[in-house]
């Protein structure tokens, strides 16, 4: 039964990261691209820090980083898989970085979706607001909803390369160390054999997030 509650409680907090996330991402997103709208001209460019960075207003009928254009009803349809997806898998969540990967996901995915089903030329087929430009780092022009969905990547191989489970714990090995981590952890001594690792074999897990 306590077992069960700590379940629950892991899941509501990590969907709490989860829609903060993707509310923070998608409402600075959908912002920045009204104010680049409303006070740049497209085509217009705006050295804000030199070369290392500007503002360059386009519109972007591809995916991130003004690929592949022309496949504009191509994306469009994923973005809504991937929305639906995060929405559906999203209970089986209980690590609050997990929750913060899928939630920069999810609002990256949604602002451009936004502009794609919302702006010019029609729905479905509209153009993504891009105006961040870089130069000296990628030779491209994006938005936050693609930094958003880059960043959310990133974490996702470092929580995998880690081996971060979706409920936040991590397996370790090392025998002796490994059971007193997961002893700090508050985890309970089911009994070690004389060399000092579990009884059965079974490595023991480590809470991260």
């Amino acid at each position: 039964m306590e077992s069960e509650r700590g379940t629950k409680a892991g899941t509501s907090t990590a969907l709490v990261v989860l829609a903060i996330g993707a509310l923070s991402v998608y409402g600075l997103d959908q912002l920045t691209k009204f104010l680049v709208v409303s006070n740049l001209t497209e085509g217009e460019t705006v050295p804000v820090l030199g070369n290392l960075l500007q503002w360059h207003f386009v519109r972007n009928p591809g995916a991130a980083f003004s690929l592949a254009s022309g496949m504009t009803w191509i994306f469009t349809i994923l973005a809504a898989g991937v929305i639906t997806f995060i929405i559906w898998f999203a209970r089986r969540i209980r690590s609050k970085a997990w929750g913060l990967v899928f939630g920069l996901l999810l609002g990256g995915v949604l602002g451009n979706l936004t502009d794609r089903l919302l702006r010019e030329p029609s729905f479905g087929l509209g153009h993504v607001v891009d105006f961040i430009s870089t130069p000296w780092l990628i030779p491209a022009i994006y938005n936050v909803a693609d930094m958003a969905i880059v960043s959310s990547m990133v974490l996702f191989m470092i929580l995998t390369i880690r081996g971060v489970g979706l409920d936040g714990t991590r397996e370790v090995k090392g025998g002796a160390k490994a059971e007193s981590a997961a002893r700090a952890d508050g985890a309970p001594d089911d009994g070690a054999t004389d060399g000092g690792s579990p009884a059965g074999g079974v490595a023991p897990v480590v809470r991260e997030a």
